[in-house]
């Protein structure tokens, strides 16, 4: 049953990403159209092609003649019907010959290409051909092409990683001493810490966002700084990863044997020797774990970066340049798949560096404790 479950929650997880991966390689057009599951189906679209104009005629013999292709010439699409009415676009069969309502006869072939003869000169204006083709799967990296070469992505990388890296070390260095002092020293009010330690983690982000930023700005202000600054994202997202730090190193460090702790006492090491010679070696797997949870989370944020950097075009973070791309009306979403995969390269070279030591470092801190 333990199997049938974990198998289970792999799906849950793995079908949509698998899912997003065949939509970021799709051509736009049919990813607009139609779902991840069928992109390796061959699907029947109706379509609406403009014809020739008068200045495309042609005289052979007694006849007029305008000669195209609706499909494009470097069309792979195979054209099953085609009509003169948005209503019916397969009323007739490839290959048939229909009169027009404007004059003359069209011929459309499977392959789009088409012969409109009619005894008189052409002197029409706009005519529209409606049909319906089937369209095989298609797959490009335009997508990817598209996100990659934008204004603005190489810029919005550094931003990322000038917000991440610092956001992530910081916190892990506070709460590896706050830990440590919570699980091996014995002060007043210790055990009031940690239970308010356990409470903050509960604190939505949302309701703390902006009582946090208003202190920070009336600091920066009054020190002459600016409210806009990579400073006030860094002490913002350390504030929001301690409660989570603090609480997974205390529970990991409380677990370590009492007895190499108290010979080091014994040999007149000093709690600092013990903490940076004994326990930090031996708090990597716990040190890893939460590295991994605090780097994907600052690298994918968009709310506390626009409120603390802003949005124009030198702050903007990667998060928040991808979700300009996709237009104030969200016209380019397709390219949205291929973002989220281009966004998530380095998380993943993050995740698989420290994967090793994140099952026991989150399960050591999860249920040891001192």
């Amino acid at each position: 049953m333990a199997h049938l479950a974990l198998l289970l929650l792999v799906l849950i997880w793995t079908v949509p990403t698998f899912g997003l991966l065949i939509s970021s390689v799709r051509d736009r057009d049919q990813l607009a159209v139609s779902g991840w599951w069928t992109s390796l189906t061959t699907v029947q679209r109706s379509f609406a092609g403009v014809l020739g104009t008068p200045a495309d005629q042609v005289q052979e013999d007694d006849q007029f003649v305008i000669r195209g292709n609706v499909l494009g010439d470097d069309s792979n699409q195979v054209l099953v019907g085609f009509g003169t009415s948005i209503n019916n676009p397969a009323e007739f069969p490839a290959g048939s010959s229909v009169e027009m309502r404007t004059g003359g006869t069209i011929t459309v072939s499977e392959d789009g290409s088409y012969v409109w003869t009619s005894p008189t000169a052409f002197a029409h204006n706009r005519v529209r051909l409606f049909y319906t083709s089937q369209v095989p799967p298609r797959f490009t990296l335009d997508n990817y092409v598209e996100v990659i070469t934008a204004a603005g992505i190489g810029r919005a990388f550094v931003n990322s990683f000038t917000v991440t890296v610092p956001a992530t070390i910081i916190p892990i260095l506070i709460a590896a001493f706050a830990a440590y002092a919570l699980a091996w020293m014995r002060f007043p009010g210790r055990t009031l810490l940690v239970a308010l330690m356990v409470g903050l983690l509960v604190v939505p982000l949302q309701m703390s966002l902006i009582p946090l930023l208003r202190l920070y700005n009336g600091i920066a202000t009054t020190f002459g700084g600016s409210a806009k600054s990579y400073l006030g994202i860094w002490l913002a997202h350390t504030a929001f990863g301690l409660p989570l730090a603090i609480y997974l190193l205390r529970n990991y460090m409380a677990g370590l044997p009492r007895e190499i702790m108290e010979s080091a006492r014994m040999d007149g090491a000093s709690h600092f020797q013990i903490f940076v010679t004994m326990v930090l070696p031996l708090s990597f797997p716990a040190l890893a774990s939460f590295a991994i949870f605090q780097f994907l989370w600052v690298w994918n944020d968009l709310l506390v970066a626009i409120v603390f950097l802003g949005q124009s075009q030198n702050e903007l973070v990667l998060t928040g340049q991808l979700r300009a791309l996709l237009g104030s009306r969200g016209d380019n979403w397709e390219i949205l798949t291929a973002g989220a995969f281009i966004s998530i390269v380095v998380p993943l070279v993050v995740f698989f560096s420290l994967q090793r030591y994140f099952v026991r470092g989150l399960l050591a801190g999860s249920v040891k404790g001192g």
